[in-house]
């Protein structure tokens, strides 16, 4: 790639040319990209790799690299690289040829992919690098930034969104009508180009914010992102019989690993010493524990805390000092407006003896403390905006025809594209999802999703074979990372834009079985996946094209780097807690699921990873479960209980310690499903189907509209016409005083 480069360049320095010269060279790498000869046409494309990459062979250190890089690619957009790269990805895809070879080959390796994996690289690099904003960008830089998110978003690409071209690619792998392509790098840019037009979690807030100024709603009671940066990561704190046994044992003069401090300094206490292991005595057993072989050794990861430590304390700083967090609770209570409804339908039985319905407002015949309650829960009471949006509340966004005006936005947009084919992109990713799964087994008929990192000639040094094993693995966690990232993307978008494209994505994913497919990749030991060093810090670009590679042995890629944990395995199970999370929140039989699975202890297991956010998303689910567990589960997890209380937000009326809920019922999932699956066609049939039925069509109730429509006539009619005015009209008495009379 660097030969016909410097062919173009002429030997010269691309640091040294002018930004015209630049764009004379770029232009003529274009021009030689729609050359028919296959082998040229690669050239080409590695050449301009080379620019995006940032021309590191005349880099002397990274940060030029990455500067040059930056450079690169917005002046490869502004000459138009990306719509030529489209056209030639668009070419490889209908390459029938290729998919037909590749479907006879016994083994597919990097030579299957090398010009797909090329176009691929180059398109990531164009949409990474000009999503991520920077301080210093130029105006022209920051026009092209929204410029290329509109584009990307608009159905410009064969009249669809380019997104749905990669969704495409996934489906037709995933069919193995093309295992040659490269799943990593589409799956990769598939999730930055649905983050660069729908917009990340900051952008998700402030179109919340957005949205509720627009209505006229309370703003909300505190930024979620903002809490959950703040949370600290903490064991569950001692219970009160551990208490007084280590009272007892300081009495008898035993010296106690755990010093007596106030229960809510026990945290600061664990966060101070963050590798004190616990005793056997403080972790929670549960018969189902015992049962499972993951827990039956021990592993000396398991001890290990994911934050870095800070430094000890003087050995005589008084213990107050350590207690700097804030107090509270740290989120706002609430309340829904079915818990208010259900709290008066209660209330009016006791005291009146009959209900009114919905009715929240009238409280006549009700005595003073339940008035106060009302108030109280009113105050605290949410109005979540996708919950508005399929009642009614956008009313000015229908016309006085009955027909709803939809908003074109770039979720709305994908939404519209993904319609026909959900199903199968949902069925594809969940594929993908299992391949990758680290507890999943390989399989004759399962997909080969290693076909762009196995090479032609398999490793025969133990050197060799160490280095493809870690470069296996940390494939499998990349397409992990990047299928968890962009589910939850999709579902909190489409939730946002509307609640029942959010519940049909759902829907997809429940019936295909994401429920069980979540706790089986969490049914691990899941500190030696959080803590697993599958990289090689020496061949991670740019360092690797930069520094001089030192020799790589067997003992260094067994050690590993310096990192006491992955930050990339740490985001996927976050983000898989949180997918499973919006799955069943407020779904009866969907909770029930994980109680029918025995999640509970899967998920006691991941507590053991003492980071906040991932906490939080495990405690949030068991909490939802607790009610069904028993009254001997409840008592014998008193400190995971706890935790819930302190670290999960409170729903007013949620009595989900004491099992006591109208919701503890028997279930029956089909027909809740049914009835959900109702709404959303008649959601979809009603905003997307052209072709209306008779159910769903308005009425024109105008009379002058009506007076005024086109009648087609038979041809014959004005021949007749004198016959039908004098029968249908003249000889039919008409009694005009009855009309003036009021019915």
């Amino acid at each position: 790639m660097i030969t016909i480069y410097d062919n173009y360049t002429r030997g010269r320095r691309w640091t040294e040319l002018t930004l015209e010269e630049q764009r004379t060279y770029v232009m003529r790498l274009l021009d030689a990209l729609e050359v028919t000869d296959r082998d040229k046409r690669l050239k080409v494309a590695r050449a301009i790799l080379y620019l995006a990459q940032g021309v590191f062979d005349e880099c002397d250190t990274e940060v030029d690299v990455l500067h040059w890089s930056r450079h690169n690619v917005f002046l490869l957009y502004n000459m138009g690289i990306f719509t030529a790269l489209l056209e030639l990805l668009s070419m490889e895809i209908d390459n029938n040829q290729a998919c037909s070879s590749a479907v006879r080959k016994p083994a597919i390796s990097l030579a299957d992919s090398t010009e797909l994996r090329v176009l691929l690289s180059i398109m990531y690099l164009l949409v990474e690098t000009i999503r991520v904003q920077m301080e210093d960008d130029r105006p022209e830089w920051r026009a092209a930034r929204e410029a290329f998110k509109n584009e990307l978003g608009s159905p410009l690409y064969n009249g669809e969104p380019f997104a749905l071209l990669l969704f495409t690619m996934v489906t037709k792998f995933c069919s193995m009508n093309a295992p040659h392509f490269p799943m990593k790098k589409v799956l990769l840019l598939l999730w930055k180009t649905i983050l660069f037009t729908l917009g990340g979690f900051e952008e998700l807030q402030e179109m919340k914010v957005r949205g509720r100024k627009r209505l006229n709603l309370p703003p909300l009671p505190e930024d979620s992102i903002k809490v959950v940066r703040a949370m600290r990561a903490a064991s569950p704190p001692a219970s009160a019989m551990e208490l007084i046994e280590q009272q007892q044992q300081q009495k008898r003069g035993r010296r106690s690993r755990r010093p007596l401090v106030k229960q809510d300094s026990l945290d600061t206490y664990n966060e101070r010493d963050p590798f004190k292991n616990d005793d056997a005595r403080d972790e929670e057993e549960d018969p189902e524990d015992t049962d499972s072989g993951i827990e039956g050794e021990v592993d000396p990861l398991d001890r290990d805390v994911i934050i870095q430590p800070p430094p000890p304390p003087p050995p005589l700083r008084p213990p107050t000092e350590r207690v700097n967090f804030p107090k509270g609770l740290p989120w706002a209570p609430k309340v829904r407006e079915k818990d208010i409804e259900h709290f008066l339908e209660t209330s009016r039985n006791k005291f009146i003896g009959f209900t009114l319905g919905n009715d929240t407002d009238t409280l006549v015949g009700l005595p003073r403390p339940i008035h106060e309650s009302v108030k109280t829960l009113k105050q605290v009471s949410s109005s979540p905006l996708p919950l508005l949006i399929m009642a009614g509340v956008f009313l000015n966004q229908y016309s006085l025809s009955g027909e709803e005006e939809v908003e074109e936005t770039p979720t709305e947009m994908l939404y519209l594209g993904m319609l026909p084919n959900l199903s199968q992109y949902v069925i594809a990713l969940l594929k993908l999802l299992l391949a990758a799964a680290p507890t999943s087994k390989a399989k004759t008929d399962s997909i080969n999703i290693l076909a762009d990192v196995l090479p032609e000639e398999m490793p025969i040094t133990v050197l060799q074979s160490m280095k493809l094993g870690i470069d296996v693995n940390r494939h499998k966690e990349i397409i992990v990372k990047a299928i968890s990232a962009l589910l939850l993307l999709l579902l909190k978008h489409f939730k946002l834009n509307h609640i029942y494209q959010f519940e049909i994505v759902s829907q997809h994913l429940v019936f295909a079985n994401c429920i069980p497919l979540i706790l089986k990749f969490f049914n691990q030991n899941i500190m030696s996946y959080i803590s697993a060093k599958n990289s090689i810090f020496v061949l991670d670009f740019p360092h690797c094209v930069v520094h001089e590679m030192p020799e790589l042995t067997a003992d260094s890629l067994e050690a590993g780097d310096s990192n006491q944990f992955c930050w990339r395995n740490l985001f996927s199970c976050i983000n898989l807690l949180r997918i499973l999370n919006k799955l069943t929140k407020w779904k009866h039989s969907r909770t029930m699921m994980l109680v029918v699975f025995k999640s509970a202890p899967i998920l006691k297991r991941a507590l053991k990873v003492k980071q906040a956010m991932m906490q939080l998303y495990v405690l949030k689910l068991l909490k939802i479960q607790t009610k069904y567990l028993g009254r001997q589960w409840r008592k014998s997890n008193m400190k995971t209980m706890s935790a819930i209380y302190q670290k999960v937000r409170h729903r007013l009326n949620d009595d989900w310690a004491y099992g006591n809920d109208i919701d503890a019922r028997p279930w029956d999932f089909q027909a809740e499903e049914c009835a959900l699956r109702e709404s959303i066609e008649k959601f979809n049939s009603r905003r997307y189907d052209k072709n209306k039925n008779g159910d769903f069509a308005p009425v024109d109730n105008c009379l002058q509209s009506v007076l005024g429509q086109r009648v087609e006539l038979p041809e014959d009619f004005h021949y007749s016409y004198e016959m039908w005015l004098e029968r249908e009209v003249f000889s039919q008495p008409i009694q005009w005083e009855g009309l003036l009379q009021n019915p």
